[in-house]
């Protein structure tokens, strides 16, 4: 069996190098876009907060008159 040159094994680490960065990558992109998500799901609910707020400050000032 033939020896791996110096040149193949470089290679080889190179390509063991990005592929963890590129497995890294990944899995930061699917966490900003699980957090993108739940960013979006917090934000209806507090628009909704919001008008729930709104109608009851109105019957309230209503009851107050």
């Amino acid at each position: 069996m033939a020896k791996k040159s110096g040149l193949t094994k470089v290679a080889v680490k190179i390509g063991t190098a990005v592929g963890k960065a590129d497995k890294t990558a990944h899995k930061f992109a699917k966490a900003g876009a699980l957090a993108k998500s739940e960013l979006e799901d917090i934000s209806k609910q507090v628009e909704a907060l919001k008008k729930q707020l709104a109608k009851t400050t109105k019957k309230l000032r209503l009851a107050l008159r």
